[in-house]
């Protein structure tokens, strides 16, 4: 008696599909998994026995062996407990061979039958349907994730007498049995909160800060700000993801999937619908940041991916955890090789970072700095020269005075800046309509030479800048870029001088300090 269910594990972020083959034969009771298996899986054995029994169906004393295919590749987690036990029941003979065909199956059984909700469900879901499957049976907990991938039926199961009744049905009385869920995604998408919690209309003054951190966002550039304690850095980086453009259906999914492999979702939202920030503490290991583990799973840097990673106080992270961010900076993705695989997770984010300027935070105004130069050397050293040169945008924010303070100015709101980004945001669309980039930070050498247009002032301007600051032929593109994004804000075609010199100043804070 042999049963054959479709099931699937998790790699990396991305879903493989998995054959649990099942054979139940005459012979010495025993009750064997193989398949190259993770220790939850090797436990399952244990799980599915008690589960079946506690559900009224003990197992008979026979041969019982389980095969995951294909054997080369390894397989983790608890979600091949429902499959398991499902494909025992198949075997023998509880329900009719045809009734699982075009089906996946994933789940964890609790001791007691239940049917309990595992991580990955959403990409699982994605492949299963990319691969041509038309039904999926989950736990009842993850089918609202499962309902947001369309065209494939999704039935969500509290308990495995359940399911076993549902596949014991003839298929046209199925969904009246258990109606299965569907979600449009994209109205879920729309329904999000437009009301902004943290305003820049909050921050007083740093109105060079502010536009630094509006260039950021319309042209999703990595920002630096320097500046003493107390000077609003945190609080505006804070403020970031309130005018940055909001995600769109495709990088929703990309995120959600990246949230449901890592068991990060917010409590009862299935579908992430702002962007991510992620502001870890400056203590985190390498292996936190990047990714990586035993069994890999995905980092703070793939956490924030279409989002914001901002680094608070930089320079008391590790020198070597900071130099983790040079290839993704690079490459928009995190590449971990184990024993076990190669594993990709992406990393399309953008860095803010704030810090000081030296241990004591007032260099270099000598009435209030306590720090020596070798002191303010070995503090600004934390952080490297190509991480630095992977940095678009460098701004300082200047110790607040009690006038700007007192003043009640009214300052524009994260819904004005949003507005001008937005229009940056179409421009940028329709100039890279059907080429795969998104943003101007996007952009490659090949794409520099052809959407950034200038005359020949601008040229002859970019090539005396480049000798006399020394520039990288990294740094030169990337204040071609944030050129080309400062155009985009002012409703340019083309790029002017002035945008350039804007561009330019923010090179100059990088140069004052690492110089």
């Amino acid at each position: 008696m042999f049963k054959s269910i479709t099931s699937a594990t998790i790699h990396g972020i991305e879903a493989r599909l998995i054959n649990v083959e099942v054979d139940v034969s005459q012979g010495l009771p025993s009750f064997q998994m193989v398949g190259l298996l993770g220790y939850e899986i090797k436990e399952a054995r244990e799980r599915v026995k008690v589960a079946l029994k506690n559900a009224g169906m003990p197992l008979p004393p026979m041969c019982i062996n389980v095969s995951l295919s294909p054997a080369d590749m390894r397989k983790e987690g608890a979600l091949f407990d429902l499959p398991v036990a499902i494909g025992i029941l198949g075997a023998m003979g509880h329900f009719p061979e045809e009734s699982t065909d075009d089906m996946i199956i994933i789940g964890e059984l609790g001791l007691n039958g239940e049917v309990k909700p595992v991580k990955g469900v959403l990409p699982i879901v994605r492949e299963a349907k990319r691969q041509g499957i038309k039904h999926c049976i989950l736990p009842k907990e993850n089918a609202k994730e499962g309902a947001l991938v369309q065209d494939i039926s999704i039935t969500g199961v509290t308990d495995i007498n359940e399911a076993l009744a549902y596949l014991s049905v003839e298929k046209e009385e199925r969904n009246r049995l258990i109606p299965p869920l569907s979600i449009d995604a994209q109205t879920l998408l729309d329904k999000r909160q437009n009301y902004i919690e943290a305003d820049f209309a909050d921050v007083n003054g740093q109105s060079a800060v502010k536009r630094a951190a509006e260039i950021a966002a319309a042209g999703f550039h990595h920002l630096l700000i320097i500046g003493p304690p107390g000077s609003g850095k945190t609080m505006i980086a804070k403020r970031i993801p309130g005018i940055l453009p909001p995600l769109s259906l495709k990088e929703s999914m990309e995120v959600s999937s990246i949230y449901s492999v890592s068991g990060a979702s917010p409590s009862g939202e299935v579908l992430m619908r702002a962007r991510p920030f992620v502001a870890p503490h400056h203590t985190i290991t390498k292996q936190a940041l990047a990714g990586g583990g035993k069994i890999p799973a995905p980092g703070m840097i793939t956490l924030a991916h279409r989002g914001v990673l901002f680094l608070d106080e930089l320079p008391e992270f590790k020198r070597e955890t900071i130099d983790i961010l040079r290839q993704p900076l690079e490459d928009k993705r995190v590449q971990i090789a184990r024993s076990s695989g190669n594993y990709i997770y992406p990393a399309d984010f953008m860095l803010v970072g704030a810090m000081n300027p030296c241990p004591c935070g007032y260099y270099p105004d000598v009435q209030k700095c306590r720090c020596s130069p070798n002191e303010v050397h070995r503090y600004l050293s934390r952080i490297s020269g190509p991480i630095m040169d992977r940095i678009d945008i460098c701004v300082e924010a200047a110790a607040i005075q009690v006038s700007e303070l007192a003043a009640g100015v009214k300052e524009e709101s994260s819904e004005e800046i949003r507005a001008r980004v937005m229009n940056a945001r179409e421009i940028q669309q329709e100039r890279f309509a059907e080429t795969g980039l998104r943003f101007n930070t996007d952009m490659g050498a090949k794409d520099i030479r052809k959407y950034c247009r200038m005359g020949h002032k601008e040229e002859s301007l970019l090539e005396r800048l480049f000798v006399k600051l020394k520039l990288t032929a990294r740094s030169y593109h990337r204040i071609l870029k944030v050129a080309r994004t400062i155009a985009d804000l002012a409703g340019s075609e083309n790029i002017e001088e002035q945008h350039i010199t804007e561009a330019l100043c923010y090179r100059i804070a990088d140069n004052k300090y690492w110089k």
